[in-house]
């Protein structure tokens, strides 16, 4: 009777120390879950972010291209209008 009751505590405690494993590997696998969710969330702001700054240069880039033009021709104009005065 005595080796049955060892048994079974032994089995008792196997369940439990099973059991507590469990639990530590659930949360462990949420704990991964977490962090890569914000790992993939990090990723995805980046990505809109450097698509958000390509976007801004290039229109600054295109406005400052047309604001150049537009002072070429203004100084240009200037130019020829002090010739035609000198003739």
């Amino acid at each position: 009777m005595n080796g049955y009751s060892e048994i079974e505590r032994e089995k008792a405690n196997l369940i439990n120390a099973t059991s507590i494993s469990l639990e530590q590997l659930e949360k462990s696998k949420n704990e991964t879950l977490y962090f890569e969710k914000q790992r993939a969330m990090n990723q995805v702001r980046q990505r809109v972010f450097q698509q958000a700054v390509q976007g801004a240069l290039g229109t600054l880039n295109s406005c400052l291209n047309t604001e150049l033009h537009f002072h070429t021709i203004r100084a240009n104009i200037g130019t020829l209008g002090s010739l035609e005065w000198k003739r």
